[in-house]
């Protein structure tokens, strides 16, 4: 028998990068695709943190964890876990104070696209 020591689970929350280690063109590359940018969209328009799955997309499930990967790398998104589920968060406030103005162009693009 093995003895498990502190509370036998491994951290579940992936790291973060600061933002000041960002770069635009980093953010831009991320938000280039349009499965990225309905993502940021959905998290925007949200008064809570999502599950990855609780958001339609048209894309494989590994694909789209690839998606949050490189959302979550730029340093948009924030993500941890409840339960078994992987909640992201868009870091809203950070990257207004980062690139002001940005998000919420990005989102309204995107609206607008969506829209026409």
């Amino acid at each position: 028998m093995r003895a498990v020591t502190g509370t036998g689970r491994r951290d579940r929350v992936p790291p973060h990068p600061d933002l000041r280690d960002i770069g635009l063109q980093q953010v831009l590359d991320a938000l280039v695709d349009p499965v990225r940018r309905r993502i940021v969209a959905e998290l925007w328009a949200a008064d809570e943190d999502l599950a990855c799955g609780t958001i339609e997309l048209p894309v494989s499930k590994s694909t789209a964890t690839h998606h949050f990967h490189v959302l979550r790398e730029a340093g948009l998104v924030r993500q941890h876990y409840a339960g078994t589920s992987r909640m992201n968060a868009l870091r809203r406030e950070e990257f207004e104070e980062r690139f002001p103005g940005l998000l919420r162009a990005v989102v309204t693009a995107h609206e607008g696209d969506a829209a026409g």
